[in-house]
């Protein structure tokens, strides 16, 4: 079966050529009388120009829709710059995945070739250079059954992939026990083959569309288009912007704000540390005044969209902005330029807070694009949003950042605004009475960038913190060489292994650049690959990255 679907694939360029051929066959035929003394007379006329026009028309569309395949499939070659898209699927929904997968990165402008996983080896892999895997597990961990030839001739076996960069997309049900087990599978066998992951594992239960949305956010920010559309917007609710204030004034760094969501009245807000706030954020109002006076219409007309009723300035906030050089002459009535809009995506932020906080906090840092202006998500949430005004939140659930039992030890890592993440795993723990906490943070001045300084010491005085290793990489006192803390990690090696002997989890919150490696090279080489992957199995070792 597998070397079929392989020779099927080559086909395919061979099958276009014929196509092609036989379009131009039927324009010439449709144009020449064949079939009487005439057809050298003079040029063809009535029917058969008819005729002749569907032909060239149909040649027309044949080529658009090659090209279009061409782009989300690649050509027969695999070649260097292309992305490659793998997928394993039992029931056909891996598939569907990792062809919206495909597309979203080739309207993006990312050269990018589908493949089935059993078309797929280590020598394409390293071709390719870049590669996601969309893997379904079925049974009790098991592969689908299109993906056993892959599972035979190259997961079985030894590979040299220390030039590729990865990610997966694990698709499975929680009911059983290995949940995402071959997603996983692949994952730890891309590790041991010297593979880098682009960002980690993200798992999907049962088609769970905030995973799914997860996903997306990679694939914008992999793709250079953070503004990519979601695949289903997130069903938000109305929260509340209670408070706003810069955390870190001064820093060398990029600001970075504290924000107090409230939740809506009379609703049940129920979240646990490590979950996530997905923010649909709004554009600046100066830009949705631009675009209405571009366009001649008033901010209070009323429009229809994806079956609600709105006003056309709060449609505009919350959708990508035409450019005002779109504005025709005359110019679209409201309800036309309405039908034209998609909405912004989601982004994405760590909670920093337990629910008896009363509110959802935020520790969001400012983003600058190239021309200077702020960032979509950070603009909204630091800039533009009004304090007392409504922000648009949905919280999902992130299972693999959740709490580890009380009694069991904790190691957290984190820099910047990752503190967030393990702020919120502190509170619980200490709400829990669990004292058995080790906390590594680092970022650029301990005078200005240390977030939630004064809680974390509190925490520390009061014996819940009963390790604390602080790198601040630019303090006037600093080496030469900058400290991060996987440097402080390397130097305690020894209670590093002590606590993992005990049972510790280590949780990993922060930049996927940089620091998440480094820690995990780290923990390799004090603890042995075969106890980090164990780590991994048994879910003691968790990263919340980005």
């Amino acid at each position: 079966m597998r070397p079929a679907s392989r020779h099927k694939a080559a086909a395919l360029p061979l099958l276009g050529n014929a196509a092609v051929l036989l379009a131009l066959v039927l324009a010439a035929l449709a144009l020449l009388p064949l079939h009487d003394d005439a057809w050298w007379t003079g040029p063809p006329r009535g029917p058969r120009w008819t005729a002749a026009a569907f032909a060239v028309a149909g040649y027309a569309v044949l080529c658009l829709w090659l090209w279009r395949r061409t782009r989300t499939r690649g050509a027969a070659t695999a070649s260097g710059a292309e992305l490659l898209v793998a997928w394993a699927s039992q029931t056909g929904f891996a598939q569907q995945i990792a062809q919206r997968t495909a597309d979203a990165l080739a309207e993006a402008g990312v050269a990018v070739q589908l493949r089935e996983l059993a078309e797929v080896d280590a020598a394409m892999l390293r071709a390719h250079g870049r590669a996601l895997f969309v893997a379904s597990t079925t049974g009790e961990g098991d592969p689908p059954d299109p993906a056993l030839a892959f599972v035979r001739d190259t997961l079985d076996g030894d590979a040299d992939l220390s030039g590729l960069r990865y990610a997966v997309l694990a698709l499975g049900d929680r009911e059983y026990a290995h949940f995402c087990g071959f997603g996983h599978r692949i994952e730890r066998w891309l590790r041991h083959a010297g593979a880098a992951p682009l960002f980690d594992l993200i798992e999907v239960d049962n088609g769970d569309p905030g995973a799914l949305r997860h996903w997306q956010h990679h694939l914008g920010l992999l793709a250079g288009a953070p503004e990519l559309p979601d695949w289903s917007p997130a069903g938000y609710a109305s929260w509340r912007l209670r408070e706003r204030r810069e955390a870190n004034p001064g820093s060398a760094g990029g600001a970075a704000y504290h924000l107090v969501l409230q939740p809506p009245a009379n609703a049940a807000a129920d979240w646990q540390a490590g979950d996530i706030a997905e923010i649909g954020p709004r554009n600046a109002p100066a830009a949705v005044d631009a675009c209405l006076t571009a366009f001649g219409l008033r901010t209070g007309d009323v429009v229809t969209h994806a079956g609600e009723r709105l006003a056309l300035g709060e449609l505009l906030a919350r959708s990508h902005l035409p450019a005002p050089t779109a504005a025709p002459a005359p110019p679209l009535d409201a309800q036309a330029l309405a039908d034209t809009l998609a909405p912004l995506p989601h982004r994405e932020y760590s909670i920093a807070s337990l629910p008896q906080d009363g509110g959802v906090h935020l520790l969001v840092r400012r983003m600058l694009r190239e021309d200077g202006r702020p960032g979509l998500g950070s603009g909204w949430l630091c800039d533009h949003a009004p304090l007392g005004g409504e922000i648009a939140l949905r919280i999902r659930a992130n299972r693999n950042f959740h709490p580890p039992a009380p009694e069991r030890p904790l190691i957290l890592v984190g820099n910047g605004t990752g503190i967030a993440g393990l702020r919120a795993h502190l509170k619980a723990r200490v709400a829990a009475g669990a004292r058995r906490n080790w906390l590594l943070f680092g970022e650029r001045n301990a005078g200005r960038d240390f977030f939630y300084g004064e809680e974390i010491r509190a925490w520390q005085a009061g014996g819940f913190l009963a390790a604390l290793d602080l790198a601040f990489s630019r303090d006037a006192d600093a080496p030469p060489h900058k400290r991060y803390v996987q440097h402080h990690l390397r130097e305690a090696g020894e209670r590093l292994r002590a606590w993992i002997d005990e049972g510790a989890a280590v949780y990993v919150c922060g930049s996927l650049e940089g620091m998440a490696p480094g820690v995990d090279e780290v923990m390799r080489e004090a603890l042995g690959e075969a106890t980090v992957d164990a780590m991994l199995i048994d879910g003691r070792y968790r990263r919340d990255v980005y």
